[in-house]
């Protein structure tokens, strides 16, 4: 492979890459679980991503600072509704609680990362903007997502705020601790996988990575420990619903 060379996948050839996806599905089929769930979410991913690949061309060739901002605003939206599927009953009357973490705690990350690290210019560029954005979000949401249930899972048990509280939120650092464990000995993570087959030397993507495991681990500590902390505030009396 020639360096600075991105690899372009054909359409025949990225369908090969679902053959494998086919066979868990089979297996899913056979062992008689709801295998309509699991190819609605893939169908969906796919749609998704092929509405995102046109929604990105047209932002990243803006210059409208406006536009940037709103598609934060709705990436952290539908990031704070995601968030709270563990509790359905629960998702409105959270949903406020939700955005304010992920949004308040992301944004400062964001500005950090853009303004302080990459110095990017003009300080709304797209194409920087809301890829980091999307990570940041998505790992807040899922922070989020693991704490809360386990909040509420501990109040069920009887536990007190202040308990129930500190395990939601270890639990909510699960995943991306034991990610900073793995990574460079078990995995490879996304973003050196990418530069390093654009050609960009390891030495230099290393750097790009540790910034970015820094982000998403931020990102979940401070935003879970933001809506912990706003929920736990309201104490058990404000949840009743839960038992219901």
């Amino acid at each position: 492979m020639h360096s600075n060379v991105i690899i372009f996948i054909p359409l025949k050839n990225l369908s090969i890459s679902l053959i494998p996806c086919i066979a868990v599905l089979l297996i899913l089929y056979f062992w008689k679980d709801d295998v309509k769930n699991y190819i609605y979410a893939f169908i969906r991913m796919i749609g998704q991503l092929l509405i995102l690949g046109y929604v990105l061309a047209f932002i990243f060739n803006t210059e409208k600072y406006w536009l940037v901002i709103i598609c934060l605003c709705i990436m952290s939206s539908i990031a704070s509704w995601i968030s709270l599927r563990p509790v359905n009953v629960l998702r409105k009357k959270l949903f406020i609680y939700s955005f304010f973490s992920i949004f308040s705690a992301g944004i400062c990350i964001l500005l950090i990362i853009t303004q302080l690290v990459l110095k990017i210019h003009p300080w709304f560029s797209p194409r920087e903007i809301i890829p980091l954005g999307g990570m940041i979000f998505s790992s807040a949401m899922n922070s989020i997502s693991l704490g809360c249930e386990r909040f509420f899972s501990e109040l069920k048990k009887n536990k007190d705020i202040i308990s129930a509280r500190n395990v939601a939120y270890k639990t909510s650092l699960i995943p991306i601790t034991n990610m900073l464990f793995a990574v460079g000995v078990v995995s490879i993570p996304g973003v050196l996988t990418g530069q390093v087959l654009s050609g960009v030397s390891p030495l230099y993507a290393v750097r790009y990575q540790i910034m970015v495991l820094a982000m998403i681990f931020s990102s979940a500590g401070l935003s879970s420990a933001i809506f912990l902390k706003i929920i736990s505030k309201k104490g058990y009396e404000g949840f009743k619903i839960i038992n219901s």
